[in-house]
Protein backbone atom coordinates (compact mmCIF):
# COMPACT_ATOMS: atom_id res chain seq x y z
CA UNK A 1 0.00 0.00 0.00
CA UNK A 2 1.11 3.26 -0.86
CA UNK A 3 1.67 6.23 1.15
CA UNK A 4 -0.88 8.40 -0.59
CA UNK A 5 -3.60 5.00 0.05
CA UNK A 6 -2.07 4.97 3.75
CA UNK A 7 -3.33 8.88 4.50
CA UNK A 8 -6.71 8.49 2.91
CA UNK A 9 -7.44 5.32 5.21
CA UNK A 10 -6.19 6.47 8.10
CA UNK A 11 -8.20 10.37 7.22
CA UNK A 12 -11.63 8.46 7.50
CA UNK A 13 -10.56 6.64 10.09
CA UNK A 14 -9.99 9.80 12.26
CA UNK A 15 -13.52 11.25 10.85
CA UNK A 16 -15.30 8.20 11.90
CA UNK A 17 -14.03 8.13 15.26
CA UNK A 18 -14.72 11.90 15.81
CA UNK A 19 -18.39 11.51 14.44
CA UNK A 20 -18.11 8.57 17.09
CA UNK A 21 -17.18 10.69 19.99
CA UNK A 22 -20.09 13.60 18.84
CA UNK A 23 -22.80 11.18 19.00
CA UNK A 24 -21.71 10.04 22.51
CA UNK A 25 -21.12 13.33 23.79
CA UNK A 26 -25.20 14.20 22.51
CA UNK A 27 -26.02 10.95 24.17
CA UNK A 28 -24.54 11.53 27.53
CA UNK A 29 -26.09 14.96 27.48
CA UNK A 30 -30.07 13.72 26.96
CA UNK A 31 -28.98 11.14 29.64
CA UNK A 32 -28.11 13.67 32.22
CA UNK A 33 -30.84 16.01 31.47
CA UNK A 34 -32.94 12.73 31.70
CA UNK A 35 -31.56 12.31 35.28
CA UNK A 36 -31.88 15.89 36.52
CA UNK A 37 -35.62 15.81 35.07
CA UNK A 38 -36.76 12.59 36.88
CA UNK A 39 -35.28 13.34 39.85
CA UNK A 40 -36.96 17.28 39.69
CA UNK A 41 -40.29 15.57 39.76
CA UNK A 42 -39.87 13.38 42.64
CA UNK A 43 -38.61 16.54 44.50
CA UNK A 44 -41.73 18.29 43.70
CA UNK A 45 -43.39 14.85 43.92
CA UNK A 46 -42.06 14.50 47.72
CA UNK A 47 -42.95 17.98 48.85
CA UNK A 48 -47.02 16.98 49.09
CA UNK A 49 -46.64 13.32 50.07
CA UNK A 50 -49.00 13.05 53.05
CA UNK A 51 -50.59 16.46 52.30
CA UNK A 52 -52.68 15.93 49.79
CA UNK A 53 -55.94 17.53 51.14
CA UNK A 54 -54.35 20.40 53.22
CA UNK A 55 -52.31 21.68 50.59
CA UNK A 56 -55.41 22.06 48.31
CA UNK A 57 -56.89 24.05 50.82
CA UNK A 58 -60.54 22.19 51.45
CA UNK A 59 -63.47 22.59 53.28
CA UNK A 60 -65.97 19.87 54.46
CA UNK A 61 -69.61 20.29 54.92
CA UNK A 62 -72.51 17.82 56.11
CA UNK A 63 -76.23 17.52 56.25
CA UNK A 64 -79.37 15.46 56.79
CA UNK A 65 -82.80 15.24 54.62
CA UNK A 66 -85.49 13.62 56.51
CA UNK A 67 -88.37 12.26 54.65
CA UNK A 68 -91.66 11.03 56.60
CA UNK A 69 -93.78 8.69 55.22
CA UNK A 70 -96.41 5.83 55.98
CA UNK A 71 -96.54 2.66 54.68
CA UNK A 72 -98.11 2.17 51.54
CA UNK A 73 -97.33 -2.04 51.21
CA UNK A 74 -98.27 -4.54 53.99
CA UNK A 75 -96.98 -8.17 52.87
CA UNK A 76 -98.02 -11.28 54.91
CA UNK A 77 -97.35 -14.98 55.33
CA UNK A 78 -100.57 -17.42 54.91
CA UNK A 79 -100.01 -20.89 55.31
CA UNK A 80 -102.02 -24.18 55.41
CA UNK A 81 -101.13 -26.90 57.50
CA UNK A 82 -102.88 -30.17 56.53
CA UNK A 83 -102.10 -33.88 58.24
CA UNK A 84 -103.55 -36.82 56.81
CA UNK A 85 -103.14 -40.77 57.26
CA UNK A 86 -101.63 -40.79 53.33
CA UNK A 87 -99.99 -38.03 51.03
CA UNK A 88 -102.38 -38.16 48.39
CA UNK A 89 -105.13 -37.54 51.44
CA UNK A 90 -103.12 -35.01 53.02
CA UNK A 91 -102.50 -33.09 49.26
CA UNK A 92 -105.84 -32.67 48.64
CA UNK A 93 -107.11 -31.09 51.55
CA UNK A 94 -104.19 -28.48 51.32
CA UNK A 95 -104.53 -27.60 47.98
CA UNK A 96 -107.92 -27.05 47.78
CA UNK A 97 -107.88 -25.29 51.28
CA UNK A 98 -104.98 -22.91 49.77
CA UNK A 99 -106.96 -22.62 46.40
CA UNK A 100 -109.71 -21.34 48.32
CA UNK A 101 -107.11 -18.78 50.06
CA UNK A 102 -106.30 -17.86 46.63
CA UNK A 103 -109.69 -17.18 45.35
CA UNK A 104 -110.63 -14.74 48.60
CA UNK A 105 -107.55 -12.87 48.29
CA UNK A 106 -108.17 -11.82 45.00
CA UNK A 107 -112.17 -11.24 45.55
CA UNK A 108 -110.47 -8.58 48.04
CA UNK A 109 -108.66 -6.73 45.37
CA UNK A 110 -105.20 -8.33 45.79
CA UNK A 111 -103.71 -8.92 41.97
CA UNK A 112 -102.14 -12.23 40.62
CA UNK A 113 -98.87 -10.75 41.10
CA UNK A 114 -99.16 -9.85 44.77
CA UNK A 115 -99.33 -13.82 45.39
CA UNK A 116 -96.26 -15.76 45.95
CA UNK A 117 -96.07 -19.48 47.34
CA UNK A 118 -92.74 -19.23 49.14
CA UNK A 119 -92.25 -22.62 50.25
CA UNK A 120 -94.53 -25.96 50.04
CA UNK A 121 -93.44 -28.79 52.39
CA UNK A 122 -94.12 -32.70 52.90
CA UNK A 123 -92.60 -34.48 56.18
CA UNK A 124 -93.67 -37.72 57.78
CA UNK A 125 -95.56 -37.80 61.02
CA UNK A 126 -93.98 -40.36 63.67
CA UNK A 127 -95.73 -41.21 67.46
CA UNK A 128 -94.03 -42.96 69.82
CA UNK A 129 -95.62 -46.60 70.76
CA UNK A 130 -95.11 -47.93 73.87
CA UNK A 131 -94.70 -51.81 73.70
CA UNK A 132 -96.85 -53.67 76.24
CA UNK A 133 -94.63 -56.21 77.93
CA UNK A 134 -90.78 -55.65 77.79
CA UNK A 135 -87.99 -57.69 79.98
CA UNK A 136 -84.89 -55.24 79.86
CA UNK A 137 -83.39 -54.44 78.19
CA UNK A 138 -85.23 -54.60 75.54
CA UNK A 139 -87.26 -51.44 73.86
CA UNK A 140 -90.00 -49.99 75.65
CA UNK A 141 -91.10 -48.71 72.47
CA UNK A 142 -91.10 -47.60 68.87
CA UNK A 143 -91.58 -45.44 66.39
CA UNK A 144 -94.27 -45.34 64.62
CA UNK A 145 -95.36 -43.84 61.07
CA UNK A 146 -99.30 -42.73 61.58
CA UNK A 147 -99.30 -40.29 58.69
CA UNK A 148 -97.78 -37.24 56.32
CA UNK A 149 -98.09 -33.31 57.29
CA UNK A 150 -98.63 -31.18 54.20
CA UNK A 151 -97.70 -27.03 54.83
CA UNK A 152 -97.72 -24.42 52.22
CA UNK A 153 -97.16 -20.63 52.66
CA UNK A 154 -98.29 -17.93 50.72
CA UNK A 155 -97.09 -14.48 50.88
CA UNK A 156 -99.67 -12.25 49.76
CA UNK A 157 -98.56 -8.11 48.94
CA UNK A 158 -102.03 -5.98 50.51
CA UNK A 159 -101.73 -2.29 48.89
CA UNK A 160 -105.44 -1.17 50.14
CA UNK A 161 -103.75 -0.79 53.61
CA UNK A 162 -107.74 -0.43 55.06
CA UNK A 163 -108.26 -4.26 53.83
CA UNK A 164 -105.29 -5.14 56.06
CA UNK A 165 -107.83 -6.62 58.65
CA UNK A 166 -110.18 -8.27 56.18
CA UNK A 167 -107.77 -9.76 54.73
CA UNK A 168 -106.31 -11.04 57.47
CA UNK A 169 -109.61 -12.34 59.45
CA UNK A 170 -111.26 -13.61 56.04
CA UNK A 171 -107.82 -15.69 55.19
CA UNK A 172 -108.48 -17.85 58.24
CA UNK A 173 -111.95 -18.65 57.56
CA UNK A 174 -110.92 -19.66 53.62
CA UNK A 175 -108.65 -22.36 55.29
CA UNK A 176 -105.39 -20.48 56.35
CA UNK A 177 -104.55 -21.84 59.63
CA UNK A 178 -101.36 -19.81 60.14
CA UNK A 179 -100.68 -16.29 59.44
CA UNK A 180 -97.97 -14.30 60.32
CA UNK A 181 -94.87 -12.31 59.31
CA UNK A 182 -96.93 -8.93 58.69
CA UNK A 183 -94.27 -6.25 57.90
CA UNK A 184 -95.21 -3.23 56.35
CA UNK A 185 -92.78 -1.04 54.18
CA UNK A 186 -93.13 1.65 50.82
CA UNK A 187 -93.39 0.34 47.35
CA UNK A 188 -91.34 2.86 46.24
CA UNK A 189 -88.54 3.32 48.55
CA UNK A 190 -86.07 4.96 45.83
CA UNK A 191 -88.44 7.93 45.29
CA UNK A 192 -87.97 9.15 49.10
CA UNK A 193 -84.61 8.24 48.95
CA UNK A 194 -83.80 11.02 46.36
CA UNK A 195 -86.04 13.76 47.94
CA UNK A 196 -84.54 13.15 51.23
CA UNK A 197 -80.73 13.33 49.38
CA UNK A 198 -81.48 16.13 47.52
CA UNK A 199 -82.82 18.43 50.44
CA UNK A 200 -79.60 17.27 52.73
CA UNK A 201 -77.42 18.62 49.14
CA UNK A 202 -79.36 21.43 49.25
CA UNK A 203 -78.65 22.14 52.69
CA UNK A 204 -75.13 21.24 52.98
CA UNK A 205 -74.11 23.74 49.42
CA UNK A 206 -76.26 26.82 51.12
CA UNK A 207 -74.28 25.90 54.17
CA UNK A 208 -70.89 25.26 52.56
CA UNK A 209 -72.01 29.08 51.13
CA UNK A 210 -72.83 31.11 53.96
CA UNK A 211 -69.31 29.38 55.43
CA UNK A 212 -67.22 30.86 52.69
CA UNK A 213 -68.36 33.92 52.52
CA UNK A 214 -67.44 34.74 56.23
CA UNK A 215 -63.96 32.89 55.98
CA UNK A 216 -63.57 35.61 52.92
CA UNK A 217 -62.77 32.24 50.06
CA UNK A 218 -64.02 31.14 46.89
CA UNK A 219 -65.96 27.78 46.69
CA UNK A 220 -63.65 26.12 43.56
CA UNK A 221 -65.58 22.42 42.98
CA UNK A 222 -66.45 19.80 44.75
CA UNK A 223 -63.58 17.60 45.53
CA UNK A 224 -65.26 14.80 47.42
CA UNK A 225 -68.80 13.31 48.32
CA UNK A 226 -70.15 10.76 50.15
CA UNK A 227 -73.81 9.71 51.62
CA UNK A 228 -75.28 7.41 54.68
CA UNK A 229 -78.58 6.41 55.89
CA UNK A 230 -81.20 4.49 57.69
CA UNK A 231 -83.82 2.60 56.13
CA UNK A 232 -87.19 2.58 57.09
CA UNK A 233 -88.35 0.20 60.08
CA UNK A 234 -91.99 -0.06 60.19
CA UNK A 235 -93.13 -2.29 63.02
CA UNK A 236 -93.86 -6.06 62.08
CA UNK A 237 -96.03 -8.53 64.11
CA UNK A 238 -96.66 -12.73 64.53
CA UNK A 239 -99.86 -14.00 64.07
CA UNK A 240 -100.64 -13.34 68.14
CA UNK A 241 -100.50 -9.77 67.76
CA UNK A 242 -103.38 -9.45 65.95
CA UNK A 243 -105.77 -12.37 67.85
CA UNK A 244 -106.02 -14.78 64.56
CA UNK A 245 -109.42 -16.07 65.07
CA UNK A 246 -111.25 -14.19 67.66
CA UNK A 247 -113.91 -13.73 65.35
CA UNK A 248 -113.55 -9.52 65.18
CA UNK A 249 -111.54 -8.31 62.37
CA UNK A 250 -107.92 -6.87 63.70
CA UNK A 251 -107.63 -3.46 63.88
CA UNK A 252 -104.26 -2.70 62.20
CA UNK A 253 -102.02 0.79 63.44
CA UNK A 254 -99.21 1.03 60.24
CA UNK A 255 -97.74 3.89 62.07
CA UNK A 256 -95.22 6.27 60.26
CA UNK A 257 -91.53 6.15 60.02
CA UNK A 258 -88.63 8.35 58.12
CA UNK A 259 -85.92 7.97 55.64
CA UNK A 260 -82.88 9.77 57.17
CA UNK A 261 -79.76 10.65 54.18
CA UNK A 262 -77.09 12.33 55.50
CA UNK A 263 -73.87 13.74 53.14
CA UNK A 264 -71.08 14.89 52.79
CA UNK A 265 -69.45 17.23 51.00
CA UNK A 266 -65.44 18.57 50.15
CA UNK A 267 -64.60 22.07 48.50
CA UNK A 268 -62.16 23.25 47.36
CA UNK A 269 -61.37 26.02 47.91
CA UNK A 270 -59.11 29.64 47.17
Amino acid sequence: MDKEHIHKFAGKKKHLLISLVGILNILLIFLIVWIGVGISNRIKEGRYIGQDIESRNTITVSDTGEVYTKPDLALVTLSVLSESKTVAEAMQDNTEKMNTVIKFAKNQGVEAKDLKTTSFNISPRYEWQEKGTCVPPCPSGRRVLVGYEIRQSLQVKIRNMEQIGNVLEGATDAGANEVGNLQFTVDNKEALKKQARDQAIEKAKNKAKELALKLGVDLVRISSFSESGSSLRFAAFDEASYGIGGGAVPEIETGEDKIEITVDITYEIN
